[in-house]
């Protein structure tokens, strides 16, 4: 099982990476054309918004493998330790539901439904992009099951197992 997290980890990483290079590299090409050749560059302007969504998603899915994602940690620490087991597993399903429906399904429903449109700049299908919803989703939801996995095994708030 920590292996299979180290490599979603490091795969996540290594494409956020990326795309925030790109991201940088497209929006200093983009200034360069505006400001100094006078011919800005439309395609760079698009490519960046759908390569921060990308990177927002990969980033999201790589703190749900963290267990940072949104809890009231105050209250569960007043618990006893079986009690918190119980709370941290609810909170990682509910993570795990959130992804199956909004993220996969929502994201499949919504990627289909853009294959029909061209982006303006890149005339590339909208769908494309959007694809990294239900992967993102399905990222979660491994995350999901890794994270009860070692909360079971008594794993700390991180995601890592207790030496």
């Amino acid at each position: 099982m920590k292996a299979v997290r180290n490599a979603l980890t490091h795969a996540l990483n290594v494409l956020a990476g990326v795309s925030f290079i790109a991201m940088v590299v497209l929006t200093c090409w983009q200034v360069f054309t505006r400001y100094v050749l006078q011919n800005p560059s439309s395609w760079s302007e698009e490519l960046v918004s759908y390569l921060f969504a990308w990177a927002s998603l990969l980033g999201a899915s790589l703190v749900t493998g963290e267990r940072g994602h949104m809890n009231i940690p105050i209250l569960v620490e007043k618990c006893s330790p079986a009690l918190q087991k119980v709370l941290n597993i609810f909170g990682e399903l509910v993570a795990f539901a959130f992804s199956a429906i909004i993220l996969v399904y929502g994201g499949v429903e919504i990627t289909q439904l853009a294959m029909g449109q061209m982006t303006s700049s890149l005339g590339v299908q909208v769908g494309i992009f959007y694809i990294v919803m239900p992967l993102c989703g399905v990222l979660n939801m491994v995350y999901t099951v890794l994270n009860i996995v070692d909360i079971c095994k008594g794993g700390t708030q991180d995601g890592k197992e207790a030496a």
